[in-house]
């Protein structure tokens, strides 16, 4: 008798293995797109050398040589220098360090704490609690997002650098310019909470009807127990690509207000302050490396959150393609 072949198609092969977790089966699917690989390692390389840049840099970013303003790519200097003979590719390392650090603290605090703390609380209380969170949601939804956060950073952000306690964080935590992340990070949570707040309140307003969620009720559970074990398990794949998306959309921004001159500071190095010195066309004509090369690495990094952020999508959410 004649054997038959038959190949096991995707959805196929993860029912053979139910002992994988969906964590697991949702990181294998993802893993298969070469192009979400491809983000990955793109964002995976800048946060490593974001976090690790004094290690990694071959130069500190304050380092000078007046002997070697302007010079193009070399061995001495990859990159380039710039006007003041800093070698660039260190200055686009310790900017990328710059970008890590208010991404991930606006991230937890605007994105996590305030967005799902915020979305769990108003779409489970419901009533007056759910009132007053979307009103006020409303009320920075209303406003315009980057002249609002130009606002802030120009009137708050010299009494805010100004207080001791985060000089002398500055110099516990060994991070340059510390101050100025706290300005940037603090303005850019106002606003990053409010969409994903929404979105996660309209899945709660469902699942909180739900049969599991009334037996937690009728056996005694508490409103923090059902939000955590119950509630928030449920939503965590659209809290995941929320914040997939969100991620390019924050360095963005940070990068928008220092170029506007209102984030961080110098000589502490940002992305903004680079393609803003690099950006006048004579600059552009005689010296285009001074551009290119933070354009470039802002690009990719903003480019590969999009990527990642729609793969994520494919595979947490089937459904919504």
């Amino acid at each position: 008798m004649a054997s038959v072949d038959y190949v096991l198609g995707e959805d196929e092969v993860d029912r053979e293995r139910p002992s994988r977790g969906p964590f697991a089966l949702a990181m294998r699917r993802l893993l298969r797109k070469k192009i979400a690989v491809a983000a990955l390692i793109f964002i995976g390389v800048f946060y490593f050398c974001g976090l690790f840049a004094p290690v990694v840099a071959p130069h500190s970013f304050t380092d000078q040589d007046l002997d070697a303003v302007l010079q193009g790519p070399s061995l001495a200097h990859p990159l380039g220098t710039d006007k003041l003979g800093r070698d660039l590719m260190s200055r686009v390392i310790w900017a990328s360090r710059t970008t890590v650090v208010v991404t991930v603290a606006t991230l937890v605090t605007g994105g996590l704490v305030l967005a799902v703390g915020l979305g769990l609380l108003a779409g489970y209380v419901g009533g007056r609690v759910d009132t007053a969170i979307m009103r006020l949601g409303d009320v920075f939804f209303a406003l315009p997002g980057l002249p609002m956060l130009i606002m802030i950073n120009a009137t708050l952000g010299g009494r805010i650098r100004g207080m001791g306690w985060l000089q002398a964080m500055e110099d516990g935590l060994r991070i340059n310019g510390f101050p100025d992340y706290v300005v940037v990070f603090g303005a850019l949570s106002l606003f990053a909470w409010v969409g994903g707040a929404r979105l996660i309140r309209s899945q709660v307003l469902a699942l909180r009807e739900t049969e599991y969620v009334t037996a937690a009720k009728a056996m005694g559970a508490s409103t923090a127990r059902i939000i955590v074990h119950h509630l928030l398990p449920n939503v965590a794949n659209i809290v995941i690509v929320s914040l997939s998306v969100s991620l390019g959309a924050i360095a963005g921004t940070e990068i928008a207000l220092s170029w506007f001159g209102v984030g961080v500071q110098p000589p502490n190095p940002s992305f903004g302050v680079m393609l803003y010195e690099g950006g006048n066309i004579r600059t552009l004509q005689a010296n285009p490396h001074l551009l290119l090369v933070p354009g470039a690495v802002v690009a990719g990094l903003i480019f590969s959150f999009n990527l990642l952020g729609d793969a994520l999508t494919d595979v947490l959410t089937p459904h919504a393609r």
